[in-house]
Formats: structure tokens, C-alpha cells, sequence
């Protein structure tokens, strides 16, 4: 695209912002501070490199052979590369810890900090952060449908070991990188058809928490993070951790609680929930992804929910405590362009809320004058929001519109089918 034509744009979508109260420059300052935390597991088909069966277990499943698949952590970060040299500004990697990059044969429950210092040299080198997630899943011991809820203690204990574990890898990141990482708890623990007992697994599940977070890490480094999940493969009748479970766990034990954009009833969005936990929680995480009908993990496309949760996050004045994740996996696609394509309509919903003029939307809602709030609203929607973020992506030397699916291409050819 023309370098000359797009400045000329910019400048004149910049003028009609401003007409209507926006300081634009302002908006995409704070767009270029905001990382969003890509997800590693999109490149791997959620395999992981310490389960050598390759197989999916715990309500989750990839599905597609589309060739080029990340088979080790040198591919994965090769691949994550490419991916983050064609989305505009830095960012953080959210990584799971079945990726553990380590020559030794270990465990989960065996994990330390030393299992991942090539990825911390690597986010050191690219200048990225990294979050972090134990890994509940894809294991032998991930028994009869449960982890931590299981009723045999050795299970439980097991899982037990892999959290402390990687609550102490998830404060080593953050330390050595200088910037806070988010450490994700999700389990997949529950039933394929209906419980006689749902107290004594969330029980169970409640106490093993417990017996996880009860030594201290220092916030500066880590954040521990809480999610639910309405159900699963295999856990279609009963999820032990639900969305009540967790909403309750969290502000009772000063836990961050992470929202899945899938994770909720068909006809329930996380945009609504965003205002009504920032009253009583520090911290919000989201997972940003896309449900198709149930928790399919479809990438993000620019559609009213994704819209709905930027605008909801900066009208609100909750970006500063709001960290936004991914989560989505595709294999039928090419998984570099997945990852691009989610990440820049992350960044392209939040640019258009940063657009909106919320000081003149919110005084014309604490007067009561409920048709300047339509007019503008409906207004804002014409404006031409695409020139201010083709603009970002030409300040930040990344391809602009559609010219970097033209680099996935050459690198699917030159690198991703010769694996």
C-alpha cells in the first residue's frame, strides 16, 4: 500500500475523529501500550512436547490437518516469530507448561523454573512478556474424567504438585522478564451424564486450591488466575468448575478470576460481566475467543461480542487492569495466519473503542439526552476507523491491510511444507 496515501488518510480520518471529540493520537498511545497475550497452543494443535502419544485429553480437541504443524519448541517459536512480526507493536507469549523446553525426561508434577529458561531467553531477546498455565490435561493422570476434584488422593496429589510447581516457574518468568506474569488455573474436571453428588467434587476441588495457593508469591511477578468453564467433551452434563464455583472461589481468596469468551451458555456474553466484577476484583483476564454454538475455540473474527468487550473495557477506564488473552486453535487453517488474524482484530476492536468520544457519550447519558447517545453511537459506526489503524501499522513497520497474508504464503511455502 502507498506509504503517502495512507498518511493522507490517516490525517483526514483523524480530522473527522476529532470533529467528534476524539483525540486520536491519544487513542493509539494507548493502543501501542496494550499487549495482548498471544496463545502458544495455536501453533502445536494443543499438543504440547511432554505427552509423546500426541493424544487430547480433558474436554478439549483440535481438528484439521493443515500441514506445518509446530513438532518441537524450535518450530513453535520459529513460527511465533513470523506471527509476531506482522501484528503492529510488543506483546506477551501465554504459555502452557506441557511446553517445557528441556533435553530431560520429566513429568508435570516434576516442572521447575530451569524447564523454561529458553523461552525466558527467548522473550528477553524479542522483548515480549510471557503468562503462564499449568497444564490439567493431556496426561495419564488425568483420570475418570478429573484432576484435582478426583476422590483418590494420589490423583489429586499429583495435580496438587503440578500447580505449586508451576505457580514457582510462573514468579521465576516474571521476575527474570520485569513484567507481571498471569498464571492461568483452568481444570477440566466433571461428567458426561448426570451427578447424583455435585457438592463433594467442588469440595475436593476447593480444598486442593487451597493446598496450591497457600504459600505466597510475590504479586509483582505473578498473578494467580482462576476460569471457569460451562462444560466440556466428556463433561457435557457437569462441570466441577463452574462459573459460580470460581466467581466465589476467586473474591474469597483474592484470585483474579479469567473469563473465556466460550466458556458461558450459547445465548451469554462475558461483555456484560466485565463492569460487575471490576467492583470487587483488582484484576480482570479475559480469553478472548470465539464459540461457534459451544466452546469450539473458533478464531476471533471482528464480530459485536469482541466489539462489545473493548468497548466495555475502555469505557470503563479498565485497561489498566485488564489483561487480554486468546484462546482458539485451528488446524484447518494456516496457523500462523489464525494467530495474525485473531490478534489484529483484538487490536482493531480495541482501537475502534479507543475511537469512541466516551466523555460526550457519558454526559449525554448522565443528562438523560438519550438521542445525542444514539446519534452518536450510530455516527461512529461510518466513521472510517481503518485508515487510523492502517496508519498504526505503517508507524510500527508491519504490513498494512491484507499485505502480510502475502508473507504467511511464502513462509507456508519456503518453510511450513517442507516439515
Amino acid at each position: 500500500m502507498d506509504t503517502e496515501k495512507v498518511k493522507s488518510r490517516y490525517q483526514e480520518a483523524s480530522r473527522r475523529y476529532e470533529e467528534m471529540g476524539v483525540d486520536v493520537e491519544q487513542a493509539l498511545e494507548k493502543l501501542s501500550q496494550t499487549k495482548i497475550s498471544m496463545h502458544c497452543w495455536q501453533g502445536d494443535d494443543v499438543l504440547g512436547f511432554m505427552n509423546e502419544g500426541g493424544a487430547l485429553s480433558g474436554g478439549i480437541m483440535s481438528t484439521g490437518d493443515y500441514p506445518g504443524r509446530a513438532r518441537n519448541p524450535k518450530e513453535l517459536r520459529q513460527d511465533i516469530d513470523k506471527a509476531f512480526s506482522l501484528i503492529p507493536g510488543k506483546h506477551k507469549l501465554n504459555l502452557h507448561a506441557m511446553y517445557a523446553d528441556t533435553e530431560e525426561k520429566i513429568d508435570l508434577n516434576e516442572i521447575e523454573p530451569k524447564h523454561f529458561e529458553k523461552w525466558v531467553d527467548w522473550a528477553k531477546e524479542n522483548q515480549i512478556g510471557l503468562d503462564f498455565n499449568p497444564s490439567f490435561f493431556n496426561h495419564d493422570m488425568f483420570k475418570d474424567g478429573f484432576t484435582l476434584a478426583h476422590p483418590d488422593k494420589e490423583v489429586r496429589d499429583f495435580w496438587i504438585e503440578h500447580g505449586k510447581r508451576s505457580r514457582k516457574i510462573a514468579e521465576y518468568i516474571g521476575k527474570e522478564l520485569g513484567e507481571v506474569s498471569f498464571n492461568n488455573f483452568w481444570v477440566p474436571d466433571g461428567m458426561k451424564d448426570n451427578p447424583i453428588d455435585r457438592l463433594s467434587p467442588r469440595k475436593r476441588l476447593m480444598e486442593a486450591y487451597d493446598e496450591i495457593f497457600e504459600e505466597e508469591v510475590n504479586p509483582e511477578y505473578t498473578i494467580d488466575t482462576v476460569e471457569s468453564k460451562l462444560f466440556g467433551i466428556g463433561a457435557e452434563a457437569y462441570t466441577v468448575g463452574s462459573h459460580e464455583f470460581y466467581m466465589g472461589y476467586g473474591l474469597s481468596r483474592n484470585k483474579t478470576i479469567l473469563m473465556d469468551a466460550g466458556h458461558y451458555h450459547p445465548t451469554e456474553v462475558i461483555s456484560n460481566k466485565i463492569s460487575a466484577l471490576a467492583l470487587f476484583s483488582e484484576h480482570l483476564m479475559l480469553h478472548v475467543s470465539r464459540p461457534v454454538r459451544w466452546d469450539s475455540d473458533h478464531v476471533v473474527i471482528m464480530d459485536d461480542e469482541l466489539q462489545e468487550i473493548m468497548r466495555e473495557i475502555v469505557r470503563n477506564d479498565l485497561l489498566n487492569r485488564t489483561a487480554i488473552g486468546l484462546d482458539f486453535f485451528d488446524a484447518t487453517i494456516n496457523r500462523i495466519a489464525a494467530w495474525v488474524v485473531g490478534v489484529r482484530n483484538t487490536q482493531k476492536a480495541l482501537l475502534k473503542a479507543l475511537l469512541d468520544p466516551v466523555s460526550e457519550l457519558k454526559e449525554a447519558e448522565s443528562n438523560f439526552d438519550f438521542t445525542k447517545r444514539l446519534v452518536y453511537t450510530e455516527e461512529m459506526k461510518d466513521l472510517p476507523y481503518s485508515d487510523i489503524w492502517n496508519y498504526f501499522c505503517l508507524i510500527n513497520d508491519v504490513p498494512v491491510g491484507i499485505e502480510w497474508y502475502e508473507e504467511v504464503k511464502e513462509y507456508e511455502r519456503n518453510v511450513l511444507m517442507n516439515r
